[in-house]
């Protein structure tokens, strides 16, 4: 049980990484990965990369600096500029649909403005879902130079896109619609130097 606590990734750069298993029963048409990070890196980074067998980034959240964040939908993305935050927790959601081709991306709570990204596309279901390191190769395919370094929590995958009221109570950690990864129940294996602790504060 992950409840209260975190992955501490030790080293930069790193070659480990968290093996997390979603059920995923069909293809997405529509989903929302939230999580809290909170890093000093500056370098280039990924926060979430889930693969297939045909695309590497499926769905790939990635800091290439400080300030921005790209999110990627079956090998295409958008970007959203975001504030620094080297001295606090960020925590971030990003969704998608495919009717609508809209992308939503949620930092602490606040919305950015919407962008449209991928209409129509489905997102395939058999996949490797994996923190800290970004797949150019399905599992795998790692460049030390983009694995993550610091903390992580509270990570969540739905196969809906969250409502705005959902998407705060994420921030706020409050009750939560059932997931196909939820923080609480997370069904995971660590690869390398990845330590899980308590939260140092909430």
């Amino acid at each position: 049980d992950l409840y209260r606590k975190v992955f501490v990734f030790r080293k930069d750069p790193s070659d480990a990484f968290v093996v997390l298993r979603a059920k995923l029963e069909q293809p997405l048409q529509n989903f929302t990965v939230c999580l809290r990070a909170y890093t000093h890196l500056t370098r280039p980074y990924s926060l979430f990369s889930y693969a297939t067998k045909t695309q590497d980034n499926e769905i790939l959240l990635f800091k290439p600096r400080p300030e921005e964040f790209r999110f990627y939908v079956g090998g295409k993305h958008v970007t959203f500029r975001a504030p620094e935050s080297h001295w606090d927790w960020q925590h971030v959601c990003a969704s998608w649909e495919s009717a609508t081709g809209i992308a939503e991306f949620w930092v602490n709570g606040k919305p950015w403005p919407r962008k449209g990204l991928q209409k129509g596309y489905t997102v395939g279901a058999t996949a490797a879902i994996l923190l800290g390191q970004e797949q150019d190769s399905f599992g795998g395919g790692f460049d030390l130079y983009n694995s993550f370094s610091g903390e992580l929590s509270d990570v969540y995958l739905w196969d809906t896109a969250l409502s705005p009221d959902k998407m705060r109570a994420a921030y706020l950690s409050l009750r939560l619609p059932p997931a196909l990864l939820a923080w609480k129940s997370l069904s995971y294996e660590v690869k390398g130097d990845v330590v899980v602790k308590p939260r140092l504060r909430e």
